[in-house]
């Protein structure tokens, strides 16, 4: 399921609280998806906290609590990182997280915890909401088959990297425009593992964030940036990523096209894909801006002289969902959708 579903579902999860309608979530999928950073979408957007707990480094004692003697009984002292109302807020994601990595005693000990809410005298405040995560057998991690019980404790959800969903994504982050391009140019190379090779460095939605951070970094030394981004992405995507931004040299003037000046489209593809970014970018620069609408139309009348269209699409369809629905306002909107509206008919 690509992570725009998912987040719609992790959103209703966690607002199900609310209403005592609330299923554990268990998210599926190889390393560096993006399964920790959607839970973490969900807690920002609604200014909650969440605890992280990762089991692969607990011993049962450390769920359970422990044992110390009251007159002739024994009791168990809660936890302090398990969620408690008066300490951490009436509502939050409690996120268990490297659940496949748990050895079976401490699964075996998060069973109540999970299904009931409750683990000996401890309950899980009402408006906490229980997420997890984990690796699946196939992605050479350090993994345990999840006992049916534990699995019957879950709705399960598999993440699958989706190009348009980090696109997105991207620009809502402030990702790097030329990262944007080329991965809009190779868009094969978002999610790159075979875990038959088990490499140490290779293309994921977590790698190519510290791609960007690489960029920012090493941009005034030619040799450290390029190992940088082998350090990333791998060998060959770093290789790819690094040719692709010495190329945009060549690019147009981004400033002249979002002046309305007339500038031509330059021929090679790739130089196609990393305009397309960089006049996304402009346009969600220009947002909020006096100057908003003119720069919009100045991009979709560019967004016109694409030979091939698709591009054109690609471009204004990204515009769209950065900016928003002011873009269909713009009068400039009208002729461009005229112009594609066969393509725009055949997709649909």
């Amino acid at each position: 399921m690509r992570p725009a579903e998912i987040l719609v579902i992790l959103e209703k999860e966690f607002q199900s609280t609310q209403s005592g309608l609330h299923t554990p979530v268990m998210l599926w999928g190889p390393p560096g998806v993006g399964k920790s950073q959607m839970v973490a979408q969900v807690a920002a957007k609604h200014q909650v906290p969440i605890t992280d707990i990762r089991l692969s480094q607990m011993e049962p004692s450390d769920l359970r609590g422990i044992p110390f003697r009251t007159e002739q009984r024994v009791e168990w002292a809660i936890p302090s990182m398990l969620p408690d109302s008066q300490r951490h807020g009436p509502a939050g994601i409690l996120f268990l997280d490297e659940i496949t990595s748990a050895a079976p005693t401490v699964s075996a000990a998060a069973y109540q915890l999970i299904l009931d809410r409750r683990l000996g005298d401890y309950t899980v405040p009402d408006h906490w909401a229980i997420f997890a995560a984990g690796n699946r057998q196939g992605d050479r991690g350090v993994t345990y088959s999840m006992p049916a019980p534990l699995a019957n404790r879950f709705q399960h959800f598999e993440v699958e990297p989706h190009l348009d969903d980090w696109v997105a994504w991207a620009y809502q982050n402030n990702m790097d425009e030329r990262l944007i391009g080329f991965l809009r140019f190779r868009p094969e190379l978002l999610f790159d593992f075979d875990p038959a090779h088990n490499p140490v460095a290779f293309p994921s939605p977590r790698s190519w964030e510290f791609a960007h951070r690489a960029l920012q970094k090493f941009a005034c030394t030619d040799k450290a940036l390029l190992g940088a981004l082998q350090a990333c992405v791998g060998p060959a995507a770093g290789i790819e990523l690094k040719a692709f931004v010495d190329n945009l040299d060549s690019l147009p003037d981004i400033d002249a096209i979002t002046r309305g000046d007339e500038v031509s489209v330059p021929k090679e593809i790739d130089l196609q894909y990393a305009v397309a970014s960089s006049l996304v970018g402009r346009a969600i620069r220009a947002k909020g801006n006096g100057d908003a609408v003119k720069t919009y139309g100045h991009i979709l009348s560019y967004a016109r002289k694409f030979s091939q269209r698709e591009m054109g699409v690609m471009l204004v369809s990204d515009m769209q969902r950065a900016v928003g629905q002011e873009l269909f306002e713009v009068p400039e909107f009208d002729q461009w959708a005229q112009d594609v509206s066969d393509i725009m008919l055949f997709n649909i």
